[in-house]
């Protein structure tokens, strides 16, 4: 399923005539806007600041012409960073090989991956036991963001063995891609041993890089790849935006 947005001909009927108030009027403009496809999906609106300046209102009617786009689900409101088009999900497929462009082309996407920390450290038991390293061994550690369609969908921990796969990070950085960066390393494949999916609330890290509220909850997709001989090439923790992903699990092909 690809992104959509509500459009503001499935509002008319619970939207206040744009004649009773400011504030509807402006709801009404900005739902025909979002419409018109002026602001697309996943966009961030202008500050409540620059909406009062452009209609000459005060902020708290921008305001109220806000909330109720949010309550009709054709904005959403991350606090701290705006208020953006609310879209549909986008159907990410989780199969035995895990390939995020190639689930976000199945999606009708473009997207990729971007490191936005790396650094060597010691392996705890969690993450010993999933790589199947002693605890204490140094792994390369991953903090990345996925994309698809310029919108974040989620951010990960990602851990890599040492030395093996010392270097990936550079590989990543260039590529956007995983499985490109591990064919530079000598991983021609790797397939997933195993995901586990919860629901969880993202912490306030989480939630500013997803660009939501940290009150929506988020996926929360622990999974182990391996090699083709069997040996874990990747432990890693996904936060997906609850609203913006639906996962598929892929048994066809396992």
């Amino acid at each position: 399923m690809t992104k959509n947005t509500a459009t503001a001909d499935n509002t008319t009927l619970v939207l206040p005539h744009p004649e009773h108030s400011f504030w509807a009027r402006i709801a009404h403009e900005i739902a025909d806007a979002i419409r018109r496809g002026i602001y697309a999906p996943g966009e961030r609106l202008p500050s409540e600041h620059a909406l009062a300046q452009q209609y000459g209102v005060n902020r708290h009617t921008i305001r109220r012409s806000l909330t109720t786009l949010g309550q009709l689900g054709l904005v959403r409101s991350a606090q701290g960073s705006g208020t953006y088009v609310e879209e549909f999900a986008v159907d990410l497929v989780l199969g035995k090989r895990p390939r995020h462009r190639q689930s976000l082309a199945q999606a009708g996407l473009k997207g990729g991956m971007k490191v936005l920390q790396s650094h060597v450290l010691r392996a705890d038991s969690a993450v010993a036991q999933a790589l199947e390293v002693p605890p204490g061994s140094q792994v390369l550690h991953l903090v990345v963001l996925g994309d698809g369609g310029g919108q974040p969908l989620h951010v990960s921990d990602r851990y890599f063995p040492l030395p093996r796969l010392a270097g990936l990070d550079t590989h990543l950085r260039a590529t956007g891609s995983i499985t490109a960066s591990l064919a530079q390393l000598g991983v021609a494949d790797y397939t997933r041993r195993e995901s586990r999916i919860s629901a969880r609330l993202p912490e306030a890290k989480v939630a500013t890089l997803l660009h939501q509220p940290a009150s929506r909850p988020t996926l929360l997709v622990t999974s182990v790849n391996v090699d083709t001989e069997g040996v874990p090439v990747e432990f890693a923790r996904a936060w997906f935006a609850g609203d913006r992903v639906t996962l598929t699990m892929d048994h066809a092909h396992d």
